[in-house]
């Protein structure tokens, strides 16, 4: 039995002896001889100095983390592991676990700790950089490992990476990436400050050697000779999901698997889930050999992906170029289908950094002997040369040829550029230190001079001089705020001090709670719009999901255009008018209002936006299922980024909501929006609860096809918000008599749009409107009669006299609920209580 890495630690501590305990753990437990890189860093590492690895894709700088790790346990010191993202985070929470057991393990990522004082922390930079700032060299913290450390050149994340450097002068660094381009500035700043030599180990050979290649041919010509030549999986990079999809479907086309491997990708998707437009598509795709993979996809259907091709069953995988960071997708060959990308400003080659991170994902080591890259020509030039290839030797047809010339605007590219692309090292990393608000609280709390504190923090910051000082007016600045809004006062020489008391991480962990929590003091729970307003008070408080807002915007603007052409209104006019129509913000005027009263004392806010939004309160009052709310907008290829807003707002409601300001319809409404997840995707959901629980649901060979979510039936309180939702859905289509909707929606059931207008002709002879407000979707005017097998319900229509006579009766199928995830609805009649 091999034993834990641990218990092999000297006792009394002994560099010599732990270097050769991990060496040999490495060989015994994983099989594996330590690089010469690894080796030389672990020398440094039990010899107590920093570190900077900057060695390509494959060369084992996990393994290299582990020892570091290993090195700071065995001599009782606390070491933390920070990465960019929460999925990194988690993925190495569990990692870590496995080899250094749970009670040694913790993790904080802003929104979720699990055992948080354990020895070895995991967590976002964001996290250990506020850390840094508060407690400065009394932080117990006595090594960092940082791990994608090119992301302290981020314009707007890279300060996280920095202020560690700068602030804890007691700690080891281990400093990882594959693209840090020129080190040696940082490694001698970060030697002058830790008191301990840095070592920088750079230049080193790939195990697996990269081959490269320019080919001037199309996408399709390049896919079969890779196919021919045994060079799969082959992962094509484009710079949108759009084309990612269009470019799959596309690959339809050519054979990439026999039948045999069709059969076999079959058996192991076996009852696999496919429940959005985007599902059907994807599985036609992998039923084909054909993968896509990016960050607007559903967790459920990258992790398809990525477990269908580590099992060898996808040849081709067609993805965005964000496959850097924590992808798990094995890959032989990457063919670049572009030099180029829109930088959220202009088009613009490849940097080197961007170059070396795409490609150095080929090839994996201990599968492939070599990796391959592949730059595809512009269409054009592929398409010129093909003409030319075509004219051959004959004059008189090479004079015929009509080249194509590239669009408008093209920014090209060529052999040449692949070449530079190639040879060049990544860019030396830029500073991009920040003064804010937050940071200026946290040096406060930490008592001491605060004064001199920042003023160090400034100028010994990796910034310009004019840079430095811009830095410092404007700490100045906010430091006069914070005295005049009274939170921090000035004492007797100069020593300064806060006026309240700051939560750890309070910057991080909804940093917005606070407010929020204070905004719903101003609402009335007897209210009928409480559940909803306060849904809206958290909505305020989240980041934007911009491809949402953007199509709430384009439906409202195409809505009020229509409404304005109606009204006879002229297009300048109408022009002008649509600059004031945006996506919904219900609240808006009390959220600013409560907003500028809030920031005046507590001006620290003031590094958060605020942004009042409707998307789950959207999605609610429209009574959508995910799928209905997705093909509504249109965001099928956001659908991803659609789930985790509302797993965001989720654990929103479930964190900030104090349990005494729930009503019993916002606990329904809560109850409803994290089933409305997990039946979608019950990983996000998952994964956060089991991180709160320390809990690793990846232990083990993860099978190809991720666990079902729990039945819909398992959560009776969320699953009759469903019931409700999909009959109020209808009462809404019928009050504005959208018969058509209607038909789409119950065709099956024998109400298509003729029988649905004809149910409802005599209502609407004896009434003018049906209700939709909240007294029309209140539990009063729903009846449901529980059967074995199925559900009988009565939505009673709201009608203006308020009879209460008229109905739709529906049957519920539980069997067929809990298969599809949602509430299966068979509408059986329309019309008035007794008539049928």
């Amino acid at each position: 039995m091999v034993p834990r890495l641990l218990d092999l630690a000297p006792d009394p501590w002994d560099p010599d002896a732990a270097w050769e305990a991990f060496v040999d753990w490495a060989r015994e437990s994983r099989g594996l001889d330590l690089y010469p890189a690894q080796e030389e860093a672990l020398v440094d590492l039990v010899s107590g100095n920093n570190v900077v690895l900057s060695t390509p894709t494959g060369t084992g700088k996990s393994m290299v983390a582990i020892a570091a790790h290993f090195v700071a346990l065995a001599q009782g010191q606390r070491t933390y592991y920070t990465a960019p993202i929460k999925a990194l985070v988690s993925e190495k929470f569990f990692a870590l676990v496995e080899i250094f057991g749970p009670e040694n393990v913790g993790m904080v990522t802003g929104d979720s700790s699990v055992n948080a004082d354990a020895p070895i922390i995991c967590c976002t930079a964001e996290i250990l950089a506020n850390l840094a700032l508060r407690h400065g060299d009394a932080a117990p913290v006595q090594q960092v490992v940082m791990d994608e450390f090119h992301y302290y050149g981020d314009p707007e994340r890279g300060w996280a990476w920095q202020v560690p450097l700068l602030t804890l002068p007691q700690a080891q660094f281990l400093l990882m990436s594959a693209t840090l381009g020129d080190m040696s500035e940082i490694a001698d700043d970060l030697s002058a400050r830790t008191g301990r030599e840095t070592s920088l180990i750079t230049g080193v050979d790939r195990p697996v050697p990269l081959h490269f290649d320019y080919a001037i041919a199309t996408a399709h010509e390049t896919v079969e000779e890779l196919l021919r030549d045994h060079l799969s999986p082959i992962y094509i990079v484009h710079f949108s999901q759009a084309a990612a999809l269009e470019r799959a479907q596309a690959m339809t086309s050519i054979k990439v698997i026999s039948r045999e491997q069709r059969d076999e990708i079959a058996a192991a998707i076996g009852d696999f889930r496919f429940t959005t437009v985007f599902g059907q598509t994807l599985s036609r795709l992998v039923r084909s050999g054909i993968g896509v993979h990016h960050a607007g996809m559903l967790p459920k259907y990258r992790r398809l992906v990525e477990q269908l091709a580590q099992h060898g069953h996808l040849r081709v995988i067609c993805g965005t170029d964000t496959l850097g960071v924590g992808i798990n997708v094995p890959i032989r060959t990457v063919l670049l289908t572009a030099l180029t990308k829109f930088d959220g400003t202009k088009m613009r080659q490849l940097s080197a950094r961007e170059f070396h991170q795409i490609a150095g994902r080929a090839g994996r080591a201990g599968y492939d002997t070599a990796g391959t890259v592949v730059a595809l020509a512009p269409e054009h030039e592929a398409e010129n040369a093909k003409s030319v290839a075509k004219a051959g030797d004959d004059p008189k047809k090479m004079r015929k040829i009509v080249r194509k010339k590239p669009p408008e605007g093209f920014v090209s590219w060529s052999a040449n550029s692949f070449e530079r692309m190639i040879a060049a090292p990544p860019e030396t990393l830029t500073s991009h230190m920040v003064v804010s608000h937050s940071m200026i609280l946290n040096v406060i709390a930490r008592g001491g001079n605060a004064f001199e504190d920042m003023r160090d923090l400034i100028f010994s910051s990796h910034e310009s001089r004019a840079s430095q000082y811009a830095l410092a007016r404007r700490a100045l600045a906010i430091y006069r705020t914070l005295r005049t809004a009274g939170v921090v006062v000035q004492g007797e020489e100069g020593r300064i001090s806060l006026t309240v008391d700051l939560q750890a991480n309070f910057a991080l962990n909804q940093p917005l709670s606070p407010f929020a929590l204070a905004v719903f003091e101003l609402l009335d729970p007897e209210s009928p719009g409480y559940a909803l307003d306060m849904i809206s008070v958290l909505e305020a408080t989240l980041d934007d999901p911009r491809p949402i807002l953007s199509q709430q915007q384009f439906l409202a603007r195409g809505e009020a255009v229509a409404a304005m052409k109606a009204e006879g209104i002229e297009y300048d006019e109408r022009m002008e008018l649509l600059e004031s129509v945006t996506w919904p913000k219900p609240l808006e005027e009390l959220l600013d209002a409560a907003f500028e009263t809030y920031s005046a004392s507590q001006p620290w806010i003031g590094d958060f936006a605020l942004s009042p939004k409707s998307v789950v309160r959207d999605m609610y009052e429209r009574a959508m299922t995910f799928a209905d709310y997705v093909g509504y907008y249109g965001l099928a290829r956001s659908e991803g980024l659609v789930l985790r807003y509302l797993s965001d707002a989720y654990r929103a409601t479930r964190q900030t909501i104090p349990d005494d300001a729930k009503t019993e319809q916002l606990r329904d409404l809560i109850e409803w929006l994290g089933e409305l997840v997990r039946q979608v995707d019950s990983s996000l959901v998952d994964e956060w609860e089991a991180m709160i629980a320390g809990v690793d649901t990846a232990a083990g060979d993860a099978p190809i096809v991720p666990p079902a979510p729990p039945s819909i039936l398992s959560n009776p309180r969320a699953f009759r918000v469903l019931v409700r939702n999909e009959l109020f859905r209808r009462v809404q289509l019928a009050a504005r008599e959208d018969w058509d909707t209607l038909g789409e929606l119950d065709a099956a059931a024998g109400f298509d749009a003729e029988a649905w207008a004809s149910a409802l002709d005599d209502y609407f002879d004896e009434y003018d409107t049906i209700g939709t407000g909240p007294d029309a979707r209140g539990p009063g005017l729903l009846v449901i009669t529980e059967k074995p097998d199925h559900w009988e319900v009565r939505q009673i229509l709201d009608d203006p006299e308020g009879n209460h006579d008229w109905g739709i009766t529906a049957r519920v199928d539980l069997a067929e609920s809990a298969e599809l995830g949602v509430a299966a609805v068979r509408i059986v009649a329309v019309g008035r209580a007794g008539s049928f």
